[in-house]
C-alpha cells in the first residue's frame, strides 16, 4: 500500500469537457504539480487522465470526470510514496500536504471555470 493515499471529489458546475480542456495542456500539470513529472499513461477523453508520477514522490495520479445532474465530480486520486526512506511524522506531513494541494486544484478551477454561476442556477444557454 502506498504511504501517500489522497483520495478528493469536488462538483463544478460545468461539462465534464470543460473540466477535460483545463487539464490536458502538459504545460498546467507543473503549474498544478510544480514537484511531480507526470507521464500519461491513459488519455480517457472527456472522463480524465491517469500519469505514472516521479519526483518527489513515485507512484500513480488520476483525475476522474464523472458526469453528475449538469456538472462534473472530479474526483482525485494520488497514489504514491516518498522516495527513500522516510519517518512516519514526515509521510503524515507529506499526506497532508497533498490533501490541501489537491483541494486548492480542484477549487482553483471550480472558481474559474464556473465563472460566479451562482448555486442551484441553471447554465446559461448559448
Amino acid at each position: 500500500m502506498p504511504s501517500v493515499d489522497v483520495v478528493d471529489e469536488t462538483f463544478l458546475a460545468v461539462p465534464p469537457a470543460v473540466v477535460a480542456a483545463a487539464f490536458a495542456p502538459p504545460s498546467v500539470w507543473s503549474e498544478f504539480w510544480p514537484d511531480l513529472a507526470l507521464e500519461v499513461y491513459a488519455d480517457r477523453g472527456m472522463q480524465g487522465l491517469r500519469w505514472t508520477v516521479a519526483g518527489a514522490l513515485v507512484g500513480t495520479m488520476e483525475v476522474w470526470l464523472e458526469p453528475v445532474l449538469d456538472g462534473t465530480l472530479l474526483h482525485y486520486f494520488l497514489r504514491a510514496d516518498l522516495p527513500g526512506e522516510a519517518s512516519d511524522k514526515r509521510v503524515r506531513q507529506e499526506v497532508r500536504r497533498r490533501q490541501l494541494a489537491a483541494k486548492e486544484v480542484s477549487l482553483g478551477l471550480k472558481l474559474a471555470l464556473e465563472a460566479g454561476r451562482p448555486p442551484g442556477v441553471p447554465p446559461a444557454l448559448p
